[in-house]
């Protein structure tokens, strides 16, 4: 497995890992689009990358540099709505991951982790601060009638309960340190996100 910068001439590998990633009943205008690629790998190629095995597109992942203030914001104003040309500061203090998606085919076999990886890599490398992500918590809606979306943070912090997503990236070496409302319209987490972050090592 290689990890590597992508191009737009990669758009059909990165159009097939998200169709297969994210199907129907998926909105298709979703998927990223030549245009938010091609901005990706102009703005700041060091974020936009692909994993392949034996060459084969296995997942992708994409990233900016921000200035992290640990005010409120959602998903599109963190990713100029998929184009982070508006929002990515080349002299901010943070990489900030806007996306990870692995195919199916490929999934438990260490893509998405050699994705976060490369991302701590790149974050000593640039000499940040921090890595830092919006992270959706897909099974809060099991449990929104009986627990705050705090205590449900806390619980699936303490392995209490486990979140599809949250509790990966605890496996990543990420922090939960903030609860954002609205930052996605996003059925199963009621909207939430948990901020998330791992810090560099080397500051």
């Amino acid at each position: 497995m290689t990890v590597r910068e992508y191009k737009l001439v990669d758009f059909d590998k990165l159009l097939l890992i998200q169709k297969e990633a994210f199907p129907p009943p998926f909105p298709e205008d979703l998927w990223w689009n030549r245009e938010q690629i091609e901005a990706h790998a102009a703005t700041f190629p060091e974020g936009a990358m692909l994993a392949e095995v034996d060459g084969e597109p296995a997942g992708s992942a994409t990233s900016l540099i921000v200035n992290f203030t640990g005010e409120a914001h959602t998903w599109e104003e963190a990713a100029d709505n998929g184009y982070v040309k508006g929002s990515h500061d080349p002299y901010g203090d943070s990489l900030y991951g806007i996306d990870v998606c692995v195919r199916p085919k490929f999934r438990r076999s260490g893509i998405a982790g050699a994705l976060y990886e490369a991302r701590k890599d790149l974050v000593m490398k640039l000499g940040l601060k921090r890595y830092i992500a919006g992270c959706r918590i897909p099974n809060y809606h099991e449990y929104a009638e009986t627990m705050s979306v705090d205590k449900y943070v806390e619980k699936v912090s303490e392995g209490e309960i486990k979140d599809l997503v949250l509790s990966f990236m605890l496996k990543q070496g990420l922090e939960p340190i903030q609860i954002i409302p609205g930052y996605l319209d996003d059925e199963e987490s009621l909207d939430y996100a948990v901020i998330v972050e791992w810090k560099n090592p080397n500051l």
